[in-house]
């Protein structure tokens, strides 16, 4: 059973929109996704009805500017200031939320891309307030690129307004990607080898726009918080980490970029961190064409840590 459901943002503004997959019979485990740039959480519907196949709660919410959250706002813009704070305690919210009905239950967290590196901006900022995480497609660029790509999209939101869409912001970060898979299909073969998934992306009204030069400013502020070594440090040594992606996958700079931030955790004292590459996979391994064995392989990782 699918149930929708509305809270407030803690802007204070808006009504994030939320939505929970209940299993039948006992309750295992809650699960929440957290999405990535340009999508919503109801895009995780087959791995949300897998995981109640298998007696796990999932939950997730449509960020500030996207989904049916931004359906009265503008798409790709999370606020004025502080946007990354914003979303990240909104996470936190659900996460309260959830636990105030379903209290002693075991609490996992899963992100996607930008939900990676909003769920380890969690870590560390709400240290133990879950009992495991997984971050799908994460990386860490450079710092310098970091800091340059910032401070060029807080310049040019100076410039050209908060709510700018800037082709040359877009096309130095993630228009970047698709460069490594020509000659190209589609804008978003670098999402996944699944043609028809890919398809129905660049379809979706809900999917086709472009992050605004205060969202790019904001998520690389969070890209920046969460590659400080004094940040990771605050994170709860004991939470299983469980990081997955393709060995294709630009954002993790094909594998590269996930091995770093794996030893990142480690080296900072984090003491159950798992690594999972599948060979060839792209971008978005829960809709890539071995998503089966991906979704049976996170299974069998939560049942491992007695999940």
């Amino acid at each position: 059973m699918r149930r929708e459901f509305t809270y407030l943002s803690t802007d204070g503004v808006h009504q994030i929109h939320a939505v929970e997959w209940l299993p039948e019979g006992e309750l295992r485990a809650v699960v929440q996704i957290v999405h990535g740039v340009a999508e919503y959480a109801l895009r995780y519907d087959p791995l949300a009805q897998y995981l109640t196949e298998h007696g796990f709660l999932v939950c997730g919410e449509d960020h500030l500017g996207h989904g049916l959250t931004a359906k009265e706002g503008t798409f790709g813009y999370f606020g004025p200031e502080n946007g990354w704070d914003l979303v990240a305690r909104d996470v936190r919210r659900l996460r309260k939320l959830e636990g105030e009905k379903y209290p002693g239950i075991p609490y996992i967290m899963l992100g996607h891309s930008m939900g990676s590196f909003l769920t380890r901006t969690y870590l560390i900022r709400w240290p133990g307030t879950v009992d495991a995480a997984v971050l799908s497609g994460t990386g860490q660029e450079a710092a310098p690129l970091v800091a340059f790509g910032r401070g060029m999209s807080g310049m040019i939101g100076t410039l050209r307004g908060r709510d700018y869409v800037s082709d040359l912001v877009y096309d130095m970060s993630m228009g970047s990607y698709n460069k490594h898979f020509q000659p190209n299909q589609t804008s978003g073969d670098w999402l996944s080898r699944d043609m028809e998934v890919v398809r129905a992306f660049e379809h979706d009204p809900l999917c086709s726009f472009r992050p605004t030069v205060t969202m790019f400013r904001d998520m690389l502020g969070g890209i920046q918080f969460i590659g400080r070594k004094k940040n990771l440090a605050k994170m709860d040594k004991n939470t299983p980490i469980y990081f997955l992606s393709g060995d294709r996958d630009p954002v993790g700079n094909m594998g590269k970029g996930v091995q770093k931030v794996a030893q990142m955790f480690r080296t900072v004292g984090c003491r159950d961190v798992t690594v999972k590459l599948y060979p060839g996979g792209r971008h978005e391994m829960f809709n890539e064409i071995n998503r089966q064995e991906v979704m049976d392989d996170l299974l069998a990782w939560l049942k491992s840590r007695g999940l």
